[in-house]
């Protein structure tokens, strides 16, 4: 693994604490040369959760550097990119873990938590990305990490602004695989479950413990390794590791007179058969999907 990443940048936001902070570690530990991103100090200074990732990777041999910059800034971002590519001639590994919480009922939620909590982790991943596709291109490698959450998979209580943007790093994924595949560069999303500040009080004291955060860490270093796979959601904790598939099952053909919701009730049981499940590459694929089932039930229909 030292020498698969000898000579790797890796970028990690959000690191000056909690998940990446270990992320950053374990990418250390690895071989690679690490961007330990985090806010600014009050000044625009480094702040000292980000100085003393770097010098904890110091400490073990390697070799890192602490870059404030506020994600849901491109301008920001794209000046951190800047220098760190003037630093180290190149960027290889980007892992998009910044972000906030504004917890609260979406019926008492002030739509600018909304909006700030979808900046700064889907924006701001957004920006991070475009910041380092084109010089990704140009090397014909990359790797990409988002980060996704069970609340974007499946819902929790009082994050609606959360869920929306972890959701949307599934669909950021799926296009950005598609369009840099070609250029060697593999997008993956992780879905972490540990205890940090964001969890803190959330768990019972002996499963706290379990879901430590660099029990994540793993993930994330085997997405940014050459091994990595595509397009792939990874969920982590504990130790446990797991692949969420989205997936679509074959579907009912109702001809136009059978449309009515007393129609659809009556066939919902075998729409939703989960046995029938496939999954799609592309959003052209479900349409191909769409129309050969159509056409199969009127062929049988004939």
């Amino acid at each position: 693994m030292q020498g698969e990443f000898e000579g790797r940048v890796a970028i990690v936001t959000g690191a000056g604490a909690g998940l990446g902070r270990c992320h950053a570690l374990a990418l250390a530990r690895a071989g690679a040369k690490v961007v330990v991103n985090d806010m600014a100090g009050p000044d625009g200074s480094v702040g000292e959760a980000a100085r003393s990732v770097v010098l904890e990777i110091e400490a073990s041999g390697g070799e890192a550097v602490a870059e404030p910059a506020d994600v849901s800034s491109f301008a920001a971002v794209e000046a951190m990119m800047a220098r760190v590519a003037s630093r180290w001639g190149r960027i290889d590994i980007l892992v998009n873990n910044a972000g906030i919480l504004r917890d609260r009922s979406f019926a008492k939620m002030d739509m600018a938590d909304f909006d700030k909590v979808v900046a700064v982790h889907l924006l701001g991943s957004a920006n991070c990305c475009r910041a380092v596709w084109e010089r990704m291109c140009r090397q014909g490698y990359g790797r990409i990490v988002l980060t996704t959450s069970c609340s974007g998979l499946y819902g929790n209580f009082g994050q609606a602004n959360y869920a929306a943007a972890k959701t949307g790093m599934i669909g950021l994924m799926a296009t950005l695989q598609q369009e840099g595949s070609k250029y060697g560069i593999r997008v993956n999303c992780l879905s972490p479950l540990a205890t940090t500040t964001m969890t803190e009080g959330l768990f019972a004291a002996e499963d706290a413990a379990r879901l430590a955060p660099e029990a994540v860490s793993p993930a994330v270093v085997f997405m940014a390794s050459e091994q990595a796979p595509e397009k792939t959601i990874i969920g982590a904790g504990a130790g446990v590791f797991t692949v969420v598939h989205l997936v679509e099952t074959q579907g009912v053909y109702l001809p136009p007179e059978a449309r009515s919701p007393q129609d659809f009730r009556a066939a919902f049981a075998a729409m939703s058969d989960i046995s029938t499940a496939r999954h799609f590459d592309t959003g052209f694929d479900q349409a191909a999907g769409f129309i050969q089932t159509a056409n199969r039930a009127r062929g049988a229909a004939a």
